[in-house]
């Protein structure tokens, strides 16, 4: 038996399993794992080294359209180095339309753009904002059994909130067609009541848009999401999970039997809405939504991760470039909070954060970290067996950690397009080394290896519903 590569010696983990064994690769599949395989045409050392998953982030946002004059600071060569310098291997853009474009349309300019600028796989999700005919009775079907088998639907924003009857409607033909639907749940009304509000009494201030979308506006809209589920007899997911009550709402509803699974980011357990109220205008680097909360509800998230109620933690990735009249700067942005892009870069950070704050300070083991970074995310969106495990017959994913290397995050080392990180000095401990996509090495010791495996739209399967 002969191999492409062989890496050797390192302590393999898997969702469920964890022990030293070499990796054969063969082809771009992990071919064996044992001790003393026969030697490849390369040799990996990584005796002390941590061989995990590549990492499959299901919720980044690349070149998405994002409002009249505001630019996204990734395209997808940016967007999928930073990721693939961060040890993942896989990432999950969603495919938003441009007014006028219907989805099949928008679909296609994604392809345009990733097609040759890959250095992960990618693989989209939908996102439904028009309930025409044409987007639910041809366009939807037809993109979901094609292999785009999820979709999101927004309960918040402008031109992107869904009735509940519309959410509904687009349920219906999820479970038409086996796929899984991923609600941003957020009460649009109650905010912009909030917001008239705040105006009104001249709080404009990036601070106000944490307190104009509290954790009431979350909790209601998790509730209202998950009943409207069980209406429609279909599973979701409740992604960017912020607070302990919302995920009280998803404990609850498990515990009727319903399908609900739940993400989380890192902005949850380590920023709060304190990050907001700087300075001038630096509170604008940390707007996202649903907002950072405080250290009671970080330590809460943190509870739901070491007790099983979240089954994915991932990025929302959402790059803007700070000092940019396209970015976060953007016109009218320093009048009020209202007009400040939503989001954060994270893509890059979300391993490395999740290993040093779970792994590292004992509160998860490497198996959850696995599920929680790519196991999950594998089974959930149509992408295992072939992504998110070290297997016989997996694609060749791995990311080989270094768990006793420390390192501050700084800007200067990073490689997403925009020009901060809400993480700027934060020290961790462990971090990738070396990533694998389809057993060729891209990334090795902080650095792109100017070698792209050929980094691909991957056509997903149906979820996996019971993990």
């Amino acid at each position: 038996m002969t191999f492409d590569t062989v890496i050797r010696g390192a302590r393999v983990v898997t969702a469920a399993d964890t022990g030293v064994a070499d990796v054969g690769i063969r082809d771009g599949q992990i071919a064996a794992l044992g001790m003393q395989l026969p030697a490849g045409r390369e040799e990996i050392d990584a005796h002390g080294l941590i061989a995990l998953p590549g990492g499959v982030d299901s919720h980044v946002h690349i070149a998405q359209p994002s409002g009249e004059g505001i630019e996204m600071a990734d395209d997808f060569a940016s967007a999928t180095a930073s990721a693939a310098c961060g040890g993942n291997t896989t990432v999950l853009p969603f495919c938003l339309p441009k007014p006028g474009m219907s989805l099949r349309e928008a679909v296609q300019d994604y392809h345009a753009q990733a097609k040759d600028q890959c250095h992960t796989d990618v693989s989209f999700h939908l996102i439904v904002k028009d309930v025409d005919p044409q987007t639910l009775g041809q366009d939807l079907p037809a993109l979901i059994e094609a292999g785009h088998s999820s979709l999101k639907v927004f309960m918040t924003y402008k031109g992107l909130a869904l009735s509940d009857r519309q959410i509904l409607d687009v349920f219906e033909v999820a479970k038409r067609h086996d796929a899984l639907v991923m609600v941003h749940a957020e009460n649009e009304d109650a905010i912009e009541y909030l917001r008239d509000r705040a105006e009104a009494q001249g709080n404009t201030a990036p601070l106000y848009h944490a307190r104009t979308r509290p954790l009431a506006v979350e909790r209601e809209a998790t509730h209202r999401a998950i009943a409207l589920a069980e209406i429609a007899g279909v599973p979701l997911t409740i992604v960017h999970v912020s607070n302990g009550e919302s995920m009280e709402e998803i404990r609850h509803a498990r515990a009727r039997g319903s399908l609900v699974f739940a993400e989380t980011c890192p902005q949850y357990i380590t920023l709060s809405a304190a990050d907001l109220d700087q300075a001038g205008f630096e509170g604008a680097k940390y707007v996202c939504s649903p907002p950072p909360r405080d250290t009671t509800e970080q330590a809460r998230i943190w509870a739901g991760l070491e007790q099983g109620v979240f089954d994915l933690f991932s990025s929302d990735h959402c790059p803007f470039r700070f000092a940019d009249s396209a970015g976060k700067d953007a016109p009218g942005a320093r009048a009020s909070f209202r007009n400040i892009p939503n989001g954060i870069p994270g893509v890059e950070t979300r391993l490395p954060i999740l290993f040093s704050e779970g792994v590292v300070k004992g509160r998860i083991s490497l198996q959850r970290f696995a599920a929680l970074s790519a196991t999950n995310h594998a089974r959930l969106y149509g992408l295992a067996p072939r992504k998110g495990s070290i297997a016989v017959g997996a694609d060749a994913d791995i990311a080989l950690w270094d768990p006793t290397l420390r390192r501050t995050i700084r800007q200067a080392d990073l490689h997403h397009g925009s020009d901060y990180t809400p993480w700027e000095g934060f020290e961790v401990t462990g971090w990738p080394v070396r990533t694998l996509l389809r057993g060729v090495s891209v990334m090795i010791d902080g650095a792109l290896t100017g070698t792209r495996a050929g980094g691909t739209h991957i056509a997903r399967g149906k979820p996996e519903i019971r993990l």
